[in-house]
């Protein structure tokens, strides 16, 4: 009887255990370059129908070196914003950086950051003459940058955005 009763609290409890349909969302966005909008603040990166935008002033992006070992850091705030979303279809530069977004691609998930910072490390860019200063790259990181919308999260410890380069 025992043995009975063992086998049917083990059946039971291994059909009750639900893993809650969980789903991990995460992006990798590595070998994607970064890009800009000219009319706008926007810094982003698009893969297929993905989506990874900063939303910084662009005084973050001072044409000056930073000291070694000293990034320049923006926290992450209601003005400094990174989004996270997954388009209906393929995305383009020029739905991001127009006016009027088209009614085409639709945004079909959208995480917003709710906490961390960016930080920036700024270097110039040298002429082919090696002496002649002609811009600066900004290597962009994303340091403990927390996502959510209304249904998950997830965050990353550390996260290389790239680099994006601004000249003189």
């Amino acid at each position: 009887m025992k043995k009975l009763i063992v086998l049917i609290a083990t059946v039971f409890l291994l059909l009750a255990c639900d893993d809650g349909d969980i789903t991990l969302e995460s992006f990798n966005f590595d070998s994607v370059a970064v890009q800009n909008c000219t009319s706008n603040n926007l810094v982003f990166k698009i893969k297929s129908n993905e989506l990874l935008l900063l939303n910084i002033p662009a005084s973050s992006f001072i044409n000056e070196e930073t000291p070694d070992g000293s990034p320049r850091i923006v926290p992450v705030s209601a003005s400094n914003k990174i989004i996270y979303r997954i388009y209906s279809d393929n995305v383009s530069s020029n739905g991001i950086c127009s006016i009027l977004p088209p009614a085409s691609p639709v945004v079909q998930k959208e995480w917003n950051a709710t906490g961390g910072s960016i930080e920036i490390i700024t270097d110039k860019l040298f002429a082919t003459d090696g002496t002649t200063v002609t811009g600066y790259t900004h290597n962009i990181k994303l340091v403990n940058v927390n996502f959510s919308n209304s249904d998950n999260s997830f965050s990353f410890t550390e996260y290389i955005f790239g680099n994006y380069r601004t000249s003189l």
